[in-house]
């Protein structure tokens, strides 16, 4: 058993150089003074060509960051995850790597599953074997309620839809069905690493969690036409390139939370961590828009018109509105809370694509 101190400083973040394991590396490590170990291969960059290399945040974290250690390696090697989980046997792992997007599972079906299902298994039971005391955070998604939110009465405004049903006025709480819907591949993959890291919590007492998240994102974001919704708009407004609209007029609504309030949910967890959880991660209510919302909110930072074009047919599985209910996580973490919005996040976002350029 290791002793409180050690319990405190040390981490494994898997998907080390994207959105979330970047920022929890960056808090951990500095903010914290944990040792942060990161497992990432660029496999984004694989996925989504030139626009999803996320090797420049690599070089930044291990210039930044002086607790930093990159591992080169993929999460599918199950012999290399085994071998690295034995010899740091860290006090957390924060699983935050993953093929990530609807539309490019389809095309590569069996790297989706190896990567979201099978790579999320290879970490499980080298937590079990080497560290079982260690809380486990993995990032799942919303995606695994597939497209039954849609089955819910909405309203439409000029700008957006909204729930029409009461019982919805926070969002979708973790209780909602992940049954008798469409998924996409990627919703499907998702799924089946989600349940398997609640049953490792369960069935062998192990602390561990789902973090279903809504729109995860931040200025770190490498956001591109297939996944990364807000930082991808922003840059299409920067660019002045066309951003292209999926169906449902553009009144389609998502919730949005900066990564950096992700790190601070992901540390309340690890210092009080419970068995098999799920919580629906995202900004809420009050951190929601339309696609139509994002365009006005960013044209009133950059001074910029935003331009698209649409295409009257929506992506399989996707979500007409959706937006997380975030009572489950206070009740049960009261200290923790929404602090960056939406606002001020593409605010960020806009001044990060700048410095890039």
């Amino acid at each position: 058993m290791k002793n409180v101190f050690q319990m405190q400083k040390s981490l494994i973040v898997t998907g080390s150089s994207g959105l979330i394991g970047s920022e929890v590396v960056r808090y951990f490590g500095t903010a914290l003074g944990y040792q942060v170990h990161g497992i990432d291969n660029n496999q984004r960059a694989v996925f989504f060509g030139e626009q999803g290399d996320t090797r420049w945040n690599q070089e930044r974290l291990v210039k930044e960051v002086p607790n930093f250690a990159h591992h080169e390696l993929d999460i599918r090697d199950r012999g290399g995850i085994l071998e690295l989980v034995k010899q740091l046997r860290p006090s957390a792992i924060i699983h935050s790597a993953a093929q990530p997007s609807h539309d490019r599972a389809a095309a590569i079906p069996f790297e989706d599953f190896d990567t979201n299902a099978v790579g999320t298994m290879n970490l499980l039971e080298a937590a079990r074997q080497f560290c079982p005391e260690s809380p486990f955070i993995h990032m799942s998604t919303n995606k695994v309620y597939g497209d039954a939110p849609n089955l819910i009465a909405i309203k439409e405004f000029e700008y957006r839809y909204d729930y029409a049903d009461d019982a919805y006025e926070h969002g979708i709480a973790e209780s909602f069905t992940i049954d008798q819907s469409t998924h996409s591949l990627f919703g499907a993959s998702k799924v089946a690493a989600d349940v398997m890291v609640q049953e490792y919590g369960r069935y062998f007492g192990m602390p561990t969690c789902c973090l279903r998240g809504g729109c995860l994102t931040g200025p770190n974001h490498a956001g591109v036409e297939l996944h990364g919704f807000l930082s991808y708009l922003i840059k299409c407004n920067l660019e002045k390139k066309e951003y292209k609209i999926y169906g449902y007029k553009g009144k389609q609504v998502r919730d949005n939370i900066h990564s950096l309030d992700v790190a601070f949910f992901i540390d309340a967890f690890i210092n009080a961590p419970r068995i098999g959880e799920v919580y629906n991660l995202g900004g809420g209510k009050k951190n929601s828009c339309s696609v139509l919302e994002a365009f006005r909110l960013t044209e009133e930072v950059t001074g910029k018109k935003q331009q698209f074009f649409y295409v009257d047919q929506a992506r399989i599985g996707d979500h007409i509105c959706y937006y997380s209910d975030l009572r489950k996580m206070q009740e049960h973490y009261p200290s923790w809370n929404i602090t960056q919005s939406l606002q001020e996040t593409i605010h960020q976002i806009v001044e990060a694509w700048q410095e890039q350029r």
